[in-house]
């Protein structure tokens, strides 16, 4: 079985991530969206509202899971079986980040295979980073993040 993580803060899930998971499923058997929990990162939303909006994303799609992990990356896909990690690449800077990150990965362990899928250009743009920003000055947000996200928001706030 081809399991993979897609790991991230997704604090909160885009529009630009989903592209690249919905992309992935036919290279899969299993994607693992996995909510890394990161102490130099203070999270706008809590790992369980951000797991509750992949189940809500993913509802319809049994290849999809979401999982909360904290510590080293490849270290969790021992854990959970994965052979690959899932990267999404907007611009060239993205790729000299992720390739290093990539190359120690391969380093800690040879068997765990980094594939990168490029970001739809409708989508270069989006940045969790810069939603979280929007969403704290009040701007309109709803062209960057899923319906389940947009909606819920409303609700939190």
């Amino acid at each position: 079985m081809k399991i993979c993580l897609f790991p991230g803060t997704f604090d909160p899930i885009t529009l630009g991530h989903v592209d690249i998971v919905n992309r992935a499923l036919p290279l899969f058997d299993k994607i693992i969206i996995g909510v890394g929990l990161n102490a130099a990162k203070a999270p706008m939303f809590s790992a369980e509202q951000r797991l509750l909006w992949i189940s809500e994303i993913f509802e319809k799609e049994p290849k999809v899971e979401g999982a909360v992990y904290e510590g080293l990356t490849v270290k969790f896909c021992q854990e959970i079986g994965a052979r690959f990690i899932l990267r999404g690449i907007r611009y060239v800077s993205d790729f000299e980040y992720e390739k290093t990150i990539a190359d120690a990965n391969r380093t800690m362990d040879k068997n765990i295979e980094t594939i990168f899928l490029t970001g739809e250009p409708k989508y270069t743009s989006v940045a969790s980073t810069i939603v979280r920003d929007i969403i704290r000055n009040h701007g309109d947000v709803s062209q960057f993040i899923p319906e389940a996200v947009y909606k819920s928001l409303h609700q939190i706030s």
